[in-house]
């Protein structure tokens, strides 16, 4: 057999959220329901799902490699310039990017644990070192991060709101984090669920790429846009970066229909609207529930809730309610993430979590 890297052999693979077909094919049962991979329980827009089907005989042509009528509309909306912005195929895509971009193998980037874990992923992929930073009150620990920093470092990670935790870090820690980054060193601020923000104090991360600084703002159509199976993401950064940035993009990286449905989206605010009332009502149901059954867990600025335990009981019930037609998502051994779904979704899982079998696991046993 060919011969592998150390660090690719080091590496652990992204296990994504089991699929309904499979759990429904493994178990024989029907009307499985999804709350793993924080999807929007709405679906796309109609106006995506009607741009889609005006272009579905065109799908034997290649898509417009710039993505030119989807970066027009981000900059419309954004006011920013054009060549401000790189597509991806999800954000994910433009994580990659920007470390074959920016680092060499002799590297580091900086992150939080437990946060997104395609950060440690990226890096590693091309042999550089991920220096992973503990939360600190459940928020990424700016200091200790700043800390961190030596002349190795290329890369910071931030996610905000944080995924797993749903945390954000606040507008003024965040102004004097920036203030003192050194110079080589580029922030990449992942904002996959801003849209759901609703503190005030979230930090505007646009005023830091006005002032010029060395920032990669992520977002994604894949959350409140509800289009994750289009892959389709984007970036935002000074020219400079994105020139640099579209030197390692893979040509046609994101497909005709999802330019399409993200452009169309876009325009759909009542979508949106919907989207966030729903999800503000279904975060509330699920605060008052956990609160009478004594669950512990986060509140939240996105479209799911870390759950968490003082005993190591997540896969065993993550595989209880896999058995009831439920998808979860383990984080550990002491933690669970459970996305925000329907009303009639979210009270079926409430109503699991008060039969016997997980009342036994969560307060009997030891």
């Amino acid at each position: 057999m060919i011969s592998v890297p150390k660090y690719i052999k080091s590496i652990k693979p992204y296990l994504p959220g089991k699929p309904i077909q499979e759990l429904e094919r493994e178990l024989g049962i029907k009307g499985a329901i999804k709350l793993a991979s924080n999807e929007n329980p709405l679906g796309p827009s109609p106006l995506s799902i009607e741009a889609m089907k005006n272009l579905i005989y065109e799908v034997n042509r290649y898509p417009d490699g710039s993505g030119f009528y989807l970066k027009k509309a981000l900059s419309e909306k954004l006011n920013i310039d054009e060549n401000e912005i790189i597509l991806g195929n999800g954000s994910n895509e433009i994580i990659d990017i920007a470390v074959k971009a920016f680092m060499t193998h002799q590297d580091e980037a900086i992150m939080a644990i437990p946060s997104f874990v395609v950060y440690p992923l990226a890096v590693k992929s091309i042999g550089a070192t991920a220096k992973q930073i503990p939360l600190k009150n459940w928020r990424h620990d700016l200091k200790k991060m700043l800390s961190a920093i030596t002349e190795k470092t290329k890369i910071i990670f931030i996610a905000n709101p944080n995924n797993p935790t749903g945390t954000i870090n606040f507008e003024d820690e965040f102004i004097e984090f920036m203030e003192k980054i050194p110079e080589g060193v580029m922030i990449v601020v992942d904002e996959a669920y801003y849209e759901y923000v609703q503190d005030k104090k979230y930090p505007d991360s646009m005023k830091f790429l006005r002032q010029g600084k060395d920032i990669l703002i992520l977002r994604t159509f894949s959350k409140i846009y509800g289009l994750a199976g289009l892959r389709i993401g984007y970036g935002i950064a000074k020219k400079e970066i994105i020139m640099e940035m579209n030197k390692v993009r893979e040509p046609f990286n994101t497909n005709i229909l999802a330019q399409a449905a993200a452009t169309a989206a876009i325009k759909d605010k009542e979508h949106i609207k919907k989207s966030i009332k729903i999800n503000e009502e279904g975060k509330n149901y699920l605060y008052k529930e956990f609160k009478e059954l004594g669950i512990s867990y986060l509140p939240t600025e996105t479209n799911f809730i870390y759950v968490y335990f003082n005993k190591p009981i997540a896969e065993e019930l993550y595989n209880l309610l896999l058995r009831k037609g439920v998808i979860i998502r383990p984080m550990g051994k002491e933690a669970v993430r459970i996305t925000i779904g329907l009303p009639e979704e979210i009270k079926r899982l409430i109503d699991i979590f008060k039969e016997k079998p997980i009342m036994d696991l969560i307060y009997i046993k030891e």
